[in-house]
């Protein structure tokens, strides 16, 4: 176990790391920012992970019907994240190159929508329909190895916003479909996966709704991210003064 004793860690960033089991013991904690996967988090003996996820379910009913293991809910859950997306889209078409850019090292919005894609066609095509095909060569997947850039992936692509659209449409159109007629015992069902090393390789033994969720809650959290990330980028845009009478 790393110990850091008296140290200076003012603006220290943590990506991408596994934390389980840190203690902060005796810290200034000020203006922090915890994003991720956080379960039994205690501050000064209070375990406070219930009270963040109420507050967020509060701000965000659409979690709870992805939660739900009634079709219907999980029906009106994917149209409304379609028509948050869709609002998105339109506010980014509003400042022409901005789903180009990024902030702190996150994805831009382009990359954002890419990599929704790749989880359509990894998690839904691959995970609920059992499909072997290639992914769509544009989506944007996974840094780990063997699977960055693999089974159909161009990373050499760099599409415009409108063509990504037009793919992310007909995936939520397919999704639609799909969950039209999707009845309990077929969400209870083992997921067909394919027998191979495609990604995502840990699918096999899930639910086909463990599978539905995670496609649902990856648009939702990286619809979140993006909208963090635009709100960002319009603030730091200079204010224009207004023309003189």
């Amino acid at each position: 176990m790393t110990r850091y004793v008296d140290e200076d860690l003012h603006g220290v960033e943590f990506r991408e790391c596994d934390l389980t089991g840190a203690r902060l013991i005796g810290v200034v904690l000020q203006d922090a920012v915890i994003d991720g996967l956080v379960t039994n988090l205690v501050v000064n003996g209070v375990e406070v992970t219930g009270y963040v996820e109420a507050e967020l379910d509060r701000r965000h009913p659409v979690r709870v019907l992805i939660r739900s293991d009634d079709p219907d809910d999980l029906r009106e859950a994917a149209r409304q994240l379609h028509t948050g997306w869709a609002a998105t889209i339109e506010r980014i078409r509003r400042t022409p190159g901005v789903e180009g850019r990024g902030v702190n090292d996150e994805w831009s919005a382009a990359q954002t929508l890419r990599h929704l894609v790749f989880v359509h066609d990894s998690w839904f095509r691959r995970c609920c329909l059992g499909s072997a095909e290639l992914f769509t060569p544009m989506g944007i997947g996974t840094t780990v190895e063997p699977y960055h850039g693999a089974h159909g992936l161009d990373l050499t692509l760099d599409p415009p916003l409108d063509e990504i659209v037009a793919v992310r449409e007909a995936q939520a159109a397919e999704l639609e479909s799909w969950l039209a007629d999707v009845t309990p015992a077929h969400l209870a069902a083992r997921a067909p996966v394919p027998d191979d090393d495609v990604w995502p390789p840990y699918a096999r033994g899930r639910s086909v709704l463990q599978c539905l969720r995670t496609v649902l809650n990856e648009t939702f959290e990286h619809h979140n991210f993006c909208i963090r990330d635009l709100d960002l980028l319009e603030a730091q845009e200079p204010v224009t003064a207004p023309p003189h009478a």
